[in-house]
């Protein structure tokens, strides 16, 4: 089957569309395969890209462990410019059928592959993140009890479930340790997507990201809303409502202007494109 990868801050996908990502039957199956970076082709996901009568084109999102994503920020930033690049569409603005719902993008500078997305409306109700508790109370700065530990954080949904915490201790071992600990913790029935943040200033942030169904990537674009966001129900981006998040693979602006739509804009890339032998039918 013909593939292509991309990469979105360095958080990569193998894309397949038209008649591959049809005839493929398994794609939880696929995507342990192909996502494998010792045994296949190596990614954070697979994205199966197939026709929609509600938007331009339906995106699957497939983790490489095989679970499978509501939505994701940074392969909605590659799906645009996969459309533009093979022919598809001759449309800059492209609107993308996903579990959480519609997506609108628009590619801002083609050369520069940038792509702006429309996240929608961020959830931040017990109930809508889904996290255990009374549903119509809001999860800021809550308490999670961990084994050793109690860590607090704000729950997060833009599609996909997420948990804020704010730190100063970003390290590899401290996201490896507590990551999966919070991913699987019984308050989120779904798992949940874990991000650690440092507030570098009122507009600014670090960010590290423990992904649920994929571990430590190097970027999250629905986590990097989550987390402005969470910054500003702390009382940041008062004056401007945007931030810029820095990820270990680069740096995303995001844009809350009137607490409603969240926008999300960073670049996107093409890597390489080859052919994998994997019975799909």
């Amino acid at each position: 089957m013909h593939f292509t990868k991309y990469t979105g801050l360095g958080n990569d996908f193998v894309f397949l569309d038209g008649a591959a990502a049809q005839a493929v039957k398994d794609p939880c199956a696929l995507a342990r395969k192909i996502c494998n970076r010792r045994w296949g082709v190596g990614a954070d996901g697979l994205i199966l890209l197939l026709p929609s009568d509600k938007a331009d084109v339906r995106m699957r999102i497939i983790n490489s462990d095989g679970s499978e994503a509501e939505m994701c920020g940074n392969a909605s930033r590659c799906v645009p410019l996969h459309l533009r690049a093979t022919g598809q569409t001759s449309k800059k603005e492209i609107t993308l059928e996903t579990l959480a719902g519609p997506i609108r993008t628009e590619i801002t500078d083609e050369k520069s592959g940038l792509v702006r997305v429309n996240m929608g409306v961020p959830k931040l109700l017990r109930g809508q993140i889904p996290m255990t508790g009374p549903a119509e109370e809001r999860a800021q700065d809550v308490p999670l009890k961990l084994h050793k530990e109690t860590v607090t954080g704000t729950g997060v949904s833009m599609g996909n479930p997420h948990f804020v915490i704010f730190t100063d201790d970003l390290s590899d071992y401290r996201l490896q340790t507590l990551g999966p600990k919070v991913e699987t913790h019984p308050a989120f029935p779904q798992k949940t997507n874990v991000e650690l943040v440092q507030i570098l200033s009122p507009q600014a942030l670090r960010m590290r990201v423990w992904e649920r169904g994929a571990g430590i990537t190097h970027a999250c674009g629905t986590g990097a809303c989550a987390s402005a966001v969470a910054l500003f129900l702390k009382g940041g981006l008062l004056c401007t409502r945007e931030a810029d998040v820095h990820l270990d693979g680069g740096t995303l602006h995001i844009a809350w202007p009137d607490e409603k739509e969240i926008f999300m804009t960073g670049p996107a890339q093409k890597t390489f494109e080859g052919d994998f032998d994997y019975d799909t039918m």
